[in-house]
C-alpha cells in the first residue's frame, strides 16, 4: 500500500499525460497486475475480480504464474534518490501539520544547504516535490526569521511562516494538547503498572492499552517537536 498507492501512483499522474504516457501507462498496467498477483493467494476473490475488470485476460488469475523477478529490476541509485525524496517529502508533509498550515496553501522553502547527491535528486524530481509538498519554489539562502527548518540526509532547508500561521496561538494549542496527551500517558502507565489489571484483564485488552499507550507517547514526542519548532521561530 505504501509502495505503490501513496508513492508510485502519485509519482506516476502527472506523467500520464506527458511524452512518457505510453511507457509510464504500461509500466503501471505491469505493477498493478503484480500486486494483484501477490494478492490473490490472501485475498483471493477480490483480486480475480479486478483482474477480470482490468484488462482482457486469457486465462483466469487463479492460474496465472506466480511472478519470478531477475536482478536487472534492481537499480540501487534509483532506489536511494526516491527514498531521498520521499524522506523529503515526508518531513515537509510533518512539518507542515504539526504547524496547522493549512493543507492546500503552498508555501516558498528556501534551501539552505545542500550535497552534489542532494541537488541532483531535487533537479531530477522537482515537479513531483512541488507538487506532493505544495510547495511554491525553491530559493537558496540562508534561513529567513519565522522560517521552521527541516533536514534530510545530504540537505538542510527552511520554510518561512511568519503571517501564515499564528504562533503564539498555535503553541497554546499545541500545548494544551501536550498537556492532556500527558494524563493519558499517565493514566495508561498506571493501568499497566497495576499487577491485578495485567493479570486479570483479558489479553486483548491488556495488549490494546499497551498499544494506546505507544501511539500516545509517538503523539506526544511529535508535539514536544512542534513546540520546539515554534520556541526556534519566537
Amino acid at each position: 500500500w505504501g509502495k505503490v498507492c501513496d508513492w508510485y501512483v502519485e509519482f506516476a499522474k502527472p506523467l500520464m499525460d506527458g511524452e512518457h504516457a505510453a511507457e509510464t501507462r504500461t509500466t503501471m498496467a505491469w505493477v498493478l497486475d503484480q500486486c494483484l498477483i501477490l494478492l490473490h493467494p490472501i485475498m483471493p476473490f477480490i483480486t480475480e475480480e479486478l483482474w477480470g475488470q482490468t484488462g482482457a485476460r486469457p486465462k483466469l488469475l487463479v492460474h496465472a504464474d506466480w511472478p519470478t523477478y531477475g536482478a536487472e529490476l534492481i537499480d540501487e541509485s534509483a532506489d536511494r534518490e526516491m527514498n531521498w525524496v520521499i524522506g523529503l517529502i515526508e518531513e515537509i508533509r510533518s512539518a507542515r501539520a504539526q504547524m496547522h498550515v493549512p493543507a492546500g496553501l503552498k508555501l516558498p522553502i528556501v534551501m539552505t544547504g545542500m550535497d552534489a547527491k542532494g541537488r541532483a535528486a531535487w533537479a531530477a524530481n522537482e515537479p513531483m516535490i512541488t507538487r506532493l509538498a505544495r510547495l511554491d519554489g525553491m530559493t537558496e539562502a540562508a534561513a529567513p526569521k519565522g522560517a521552521i527548518t527541516i533536514a534530510v540526509e545530504g540537505g538542510s532547508f527552511a520554510i518561512p511562516l511568519e503571517g501564515v500561521i499564528d504562533i503564539a496561538a498555535e503553541k497554546v494549542r499545541l500545548s494544551k494538547t501536550l498537556e492532556k496527551l500527558e494524563k493519558d500517558i499517565a493514566g495508561l502507565k498506571g493501568r499497566l503498572a497495576n499487577p491485578k489489571f495485567v493479570r486479570s484483564a483479558p489479553e486483548e485488552i491488556v495488549g490494546e492499552t499497551r498499544e494506546k499507550l505507544g501511539l500516545a507517547e509517538e503523539e506526544a514526542v511529535k508535539m514536544r517537536a512542534a513546540l520546539k519548532r515554534l520556541a526556534d521561530i519566537g
